[in-house]
């Protein structure tokens, strides 16, 4: 039997991504950085903070425009400490968050990041019957690894935890038998309190336009492993048939082979 691996789109074995949150005016000069240096964000906004309950944050009507090739997430509604609330407020917090974001984005809101870095395992195991597929935590790693439990996704660092030194050994990984993410984390406005703008754009700088690295969203991630796992393989791993719409690429051997949406590859002659 030949030796399959996953890879990420198009062979890759690097995935980088950038987690944002509270929707501050400073995400415009954040999107802006990305933008220019071929970055991909998850920007997670409490819909019920916007507007007149809070000035500083970016309104309603510029959400769509703004974050366009990005990812809009789940925050909450107003920012609760969620593990300190009862389930019914939770619910409540989580499902007015989406549907005030979906009604601006125009697409279903999927993930989100736990406010104030609050949640217990009951909340985790309640989410997905409220439609979120993954969460992620302010723990981080400090390390590349991909996650292994997506309602307690752990990030690689917050932006001012060695970002640079990390960003650095990251665009050096050449071993292509593992796979790597970086996942960064923080709020925009820090860099106007920290008057560090310069960290984010030297890192920007150094890790955009990477030809090894894919830069995607956090649903992007989340929705390319599960189509990974749906893959149906047969028993002598001779062929391969792919039931979901989204292209998948694996690694055969030394051949990297990507499969189409609803198709099915032989893999031996």
């Amino acid at each position: 039997m030949k030796k399959i691996l996953m890879t990420f789109p198009q062979g890759k074995f690097k995935v980088l991504t950038m987690s944002y949150d509270d929707g501050k005016h400073a995400d415009r000069r954040l999107v802006e950085l990305f933008n220019k240096y071929g970055i991909k964000g998850t920007f997670h906004i409490n819909y019920g903070l916007m507007g007149d309950a809070d000035p500083g944050r970016i309104a309603k009507e510029e959400v769509a425009e703004l974050y366009r090739g990005h990812e809009v997430s789940a925050h909450t509604l107003t920012h609760p400490t969620i593990a300190r609330c009862p389930k019914e407020q939770l619910i409540h917090e989580v499902m007015e968050d989406r549907k005030g974001l979906e009604q601006l984005v125009g697409y279903t809101i999927r993930g989100m990041s736990y406010p104030n870095g609050s949640f217990n395992k009951q909340i985790k195991e309640l989410l997905p019957f409220l439609g979120i597929e993954y969460a992620r935590v302010t723990e981080g790693t400090g390390g590349f690894g991909m996650p292994d439990d997506w309602m307690e996704w752990k990030p690689t660092c917050h932006h001012n935890h060695n970002l640079l030194s990390l960003g650095e050994a990251f665009t050096q990984l050449h071993k292509s038998q593992y796979l790597y993410m970086m996942y960064v984390w923080g709020h925009s406005y820090e860099f106007d309190n920290d008057n560090n703008w310069e960290l984010i754009s030297r890192f920007c700088e150094q890790v955009g336009g990477n030809n090894d690295i894919w830069y995607a969203t956090n649903i992007e991630i989340v929705d390319y492993v599960k189509a990974f796992q749906q893959l149906k393989f047969s028993a002598a791993g001779s062929f391969v048939y792919n039931p979901s719409a989204r292209p998948v690429w694996i690694r055969v051997d030394d051949e990297i082979i990507e499969i189409t949406g609803g198709g099915q590859v032989r893999l031996e002659a």
